[in-house]
């Protein structure tokens, strides 16, 4: 029987490249142990030496290397806008949500869901409307949604948000601005309510502070200015918190957290929930019309997805 001095010597005594020809699995793991180790040491010491070297040259030092993503491979846009760019501000101040952002009207907002929905359903709106300050959840009972709308405008509702569930669970969500739209319908995915996210914070009364991340193209554009008009012009951020909008590989991920200061120089964030994911399948101008209305954009898998690397907000 051999020690363990004896199999580390062992190991140590074999090439590195004929460690997956070894048969004794002891022999094969310790082997591969030390590799693995001398490898990370390597690491250690050549990071070591770059930062040393960087030190020392001080502003001539070459730049930090960026590790290549499909995010910054991304295929060129062409619809990609500067926020200050004089023609994307003219746009913005004729578009449909310009009234909002000129501060002309307040957001109220009114949810609703389809017909007869589950109970996995009607917590989220519930969660959605303690989320969206001034919102309110309308129950359908039957009622067309074509028939909601002029209810909703003579109500003083800015946006309708309809929330569509598959075999008890919500699956998608259609926004509306009003009066005159646009109309964005969205997969809805990997929902969490705050019940199931462990150690969720307790919510507040208070207008959170809104986040877009990464609304690049035109598309994206629009997209960013809809959800902002969900929320309040005015953020009271003494009650920390905060909504984030973060826009990855087409994928736009809602958050909802509070900001929580442990010192005076640490701060961290505390969940609330709900926590979901969303994906653009369409975007519709005017107010919602399934059959005669006029898209903008319509997702078309097969034909638009051409390249993992071409994104379109």
């Amino acid at each position: 029987m051999e020690g363990p001095e004896e199999i580390e010597n062992a190991a140590l005594s074999i090439p590195k490249r004929n460690i997956s020809s070894i048969k004794n699995k002891i022999l094969r793991n310790e082997a591969y142990r030390k590799l693995k180790m001398e490898k990370r040491k390597a690491q250690m010491q050549e990071r070591k030496k770059r930062k040393q070297e960087a030190e020392e040259m001080g502003e001539k030092a070459p730049p930090k290397k960026v590790p290549k993503t499909i995010e910054n491979m991304r295929v060129f846009d062409e619809t990609m806008v500067n926020p200050q760019d004089t023609e994307v501000m003219i746009d913005e101040a004729q578009d449909e949500m310009s009234s909002y952002f000129n501060r002309e009207t307040l957001p109220k907002i009114l949810i609703t869901t389809c017909d007869r929905p589950c109970s996995r359903t009607n917590k989220f709106c519930k969660e959605l409307r303690n989320s969206i300050p001034n919102s309110e959840i309308y129950y359908r009972r039957g009622l067309d949604l074509k028939k909601i709308i002029p209810q909703a405008l003579s109500r003083d509702f800015t946006d309708l948000i309809v929330i569509n569930e598959d075999r008890k669970e919500p699956n998608g969500l259609v926004m509306s601005h009003l009066p005159d739209g646009p109309t964005a319908h969205f997969k809805l995915s990997s929902l969490r309510l705050s019940t199931e996210i462990r150690r969720a914070g307790d919510m507040s009364q208070h207008r959170p502070e809104v986040i877009l991340n990464n609304f690049n193209t035109r598309l994206g554009h629009s997209v960013g200015r809809m959800l902002a008009s969900l929320f309040h012009h005015d953020p009271q951020f003494s009650g920390r918190r905060v909504v984030t909008f973060h826009n990855q590989r087409d994928f736009i991920f809602f958050r909802h957290h509070r900001y929580v200061f442990r010192n005076s120089k640490k701060v961290g964030l505390k969940e609330l929930g709900p926590r979901f994911t969303l994906k653009l399948r369409s975007l519709q101008k005017g107010t919602f019309d399934s059959k005669f209305g006029e898209y903008e954009w319509v997702h078309k898998r097969h034909e638009m997805e051409t390249s993992r690397r071409k994104f379109f907000l």
